[in-house]
């Protein structure tokens, strides 16, 4: 650790330093608040009523004229691939 001050030292010297440790700052400050709206878009995104795939699926079925009732949506999907055969 201490060779890699010493290196930093050498090369930009010690009135440099305190002008990279702010620009290291600015970054950090920037690359946090990036961080923070991305986090909070994300969530509004996940509490946003999407359309489910469940929802288009019994949508699809009562459109097909399938009863949904007491059936899981692998038996739905199953039933609307049966009537599309049958129309096809």
């Amino acid at each position: 650790m201490i060779l890699i001050i010493a290196i930093v030292i050498i090369l930009w010297g010690p009135q440099k330093i305190p002008e990279l440790a702010r620009a290291l700052g600015r970054a950090k400050g920037e690359f946090d608040r990036a961080q923070k709206e991305f986090e909070e878009a994300a969530k509004l995104e996940l509490e946003r009523p999407l359309e489910s795939g469940d929802d288009v699926l019994i949508e699809t079925a009562k459109k097909l004229g399938i009863k949904t009732e007491g059936k899981t949506k692998e038996q739905i999907a199953q039933e609307i691939v049966e009537r599309a055969k049958k129309s096809a």
